[in-house]
């Protein structure tokens, strides 16, 4: 590709640094912004024609990787016969349809289908809902949520108010009260975790015991006043946590004796992340709640989703009951052709099945990345993976604050992107490379990330 006009450039350049609020950027010291302009396959080029492999899927988003034709037009039919009408009290087709298939893909009773424009949105009204149906089935007290430790779930006051990150948090409180805190499934850092009890040989008692933690804090609270925990199939922020073996079957039972809800927080771990249309369904779980989005139209219009089980709609069918909460942009028709279409080409081109194929040689790829001292820990299931980064590999000991500004964001954030590859460094928890790219991919781009990650990370071992 052609670099793009230099004083076309240098025009957004100027733009950028004078109008243009990024998201979660400090904007002082941003510098150059990277400007993309264009994207195939599982690559990106930026506006002076450099190439890069898209290891994040955008922000875990782009499943079917970048430029399908297919996507964009069926956006554009959908838009010509009607481009928008919303959902409140009136439908079209295009979600009735997708709310249809969504149900039919769904585990167990969760058949009721509530779009909202993105993750945040669907995560709000998750605890909206559990709120709601609590108060409509004479239990008013019930409103308080359980979430993990480290654990992100939005921006919005209520989701952000459920994400166990103190450092997102604190310069938006008050936030909204009653949400408490357990301990999430690290086992690398099981034996911090549990002050020294477990040392994570034994990831089944780990998980026993990180379950268990939820029944505490829910007696601590008290039953009558907790509504629903909040959990990610793989918890994302700190650094893909897979769940323990027996982890999700010990947290259904304590949800079930409590009658708390069991929310599965699904933003990026459904639709083919894990090599199965819903995040539950690799770990064999049914949850009350999924929550979802990003993927649903792998990046081409923006749309979430909340599914529901059947028994949490009852008492909103009694007469002159309603939900009353809403999104203008929730289930836009558009957004939802596309989501329809991104969801023919999974089947026809058996994504989940070439997730399934190819994760096994993903993770083997990447654990060659542990002869380095640097690297700490490597985990992950399907095609969403955590690089963890220790300054001694011996004693597990971390990056302190100095070290991840000066290597993790100063060097590696920088040197990973200059060197071909859009990925994300992260220090919420402890330091993490995260890596999440389309699901088309295979062993070509497994060994490109793999080499990329291996010439910085060989570098970041002799700052340290």
């Amino acid at each position: 590709m052609a670099p793009h006009d230099t004083l076309d450039l240098a025009r957004l350049q100027n733009a950028a640094q004078d109008h243009l609020w990024m998201h979660f950027t400090r904007q002082r010291s941003a510098g150059e912004v990277p400007i993309i302009v264009r994207g195939e396959g599982a690559y990106i080029w930026d506006a002076q024609g450099r190439r890069y492999l898209d290891g994040l899927a955008g922000l875990f988003v782009n499943q079917l990787g970048h430029g399908r034709t297919e996507l964009a037009e069926a956006a554009a039919r959908q838009a010509k016969e009607l481009a928008f009408h919303p959902l409140w009290s009136y439908a079209h087709p295009q979600a009735i349809l997708l709310a249809e298939r969504l149900a039919d893909a769904a585990p167990g009773d969760l058949n009721r289908v509530f779009f909202t424009s993105g993750g945040g949105e669907a995560v709000e009204t998750a605890w909206k809902l559990a709120k709601n149906y609590f108060r409509l089935t004479g239990r008013p007290g019930k409103h308080k949520v359980i979430s993990r430790s480290v654990a992100y779930h939005g921006t919005t006051q209520g989701a952000l108010s459920i994400t166990g990150i103190p450092a997102l948090k604190a310069q938006f409180e008050p936030l909204v009260p009653s949400t408490f805190r357990v301990p999430n499934t690290n086992v690398y850092r099981a034996a911090e975790i549990t002050s020294g009890l477990l040392d994570g040989s034994d990831p089944e008692a780990f998980g026993r015991w990180a379950a268990d933690q939820t029944a505490v804090a829910i007696e601590n609270e008290g039953p009558d006043t907790v509504a629903a925990v909040f959990l990610e199939p793989v918890q994302n922020a700190g650094g893909c946590f897979v769940p323990p073996p027996g982890y999700w079957q010990r947290v259904r039972e304590i949800c079930d004796r409590y009658d708390v809800l069991l929310v599965s927080d699904e933003v990026i771990c459904a639709y083919g992340r894990l090599g199965t249309m819903f995040g539950g369904q690799r770990f064999d779980y049914v949850p009350d709640i999924v929550t979802s989005a990003k993927g649903l139209t792998s990046g081409y219009a923006p749309l979430g989703a909340m599914i529901a089980s059947d028994r949490l709609m009852e008492p909103f069918l009694a007469e002159g009951a309603m939900f009353a909460h809403g999104y203008t942009f929730g289930g836009h028709p558009v957004s939802a052709a596309v989501a329809m279409t991104n969801l023919d080409l999974f089947a026809s081109e058996r994504v989940l099945e070439h997730v399934q194929d190819n994760e096994g040689a993903f993770l083997a790829t990447l654990e060659r990345l542990k002869d380095l001292p640097i690297v700490g820990d490597v985990r992950g299931t399907g095609y969403f993976y955590g690089i963890e980064l220790v300054k001694d590999k011996a004693t597990r000991e971390s990056f302190s604050a100095e070290e991840c500004e000066r290597i993790l964001y100063g060097y590696v954030s920088k040197a990973l992107f200059e060197n071909g590859l859009y990925c994300r460094a992260d220090d919420r928890g402890d330091p993490v490379i995260q890596l999440a790219p389309p699901l088309i991919v295979g062993q070509a781009e497994f060994d490109e990330i793999e080499q990329i990650l291996r010439t910085v990370l060989e570098k970041a071992s002799t700052m340290l």
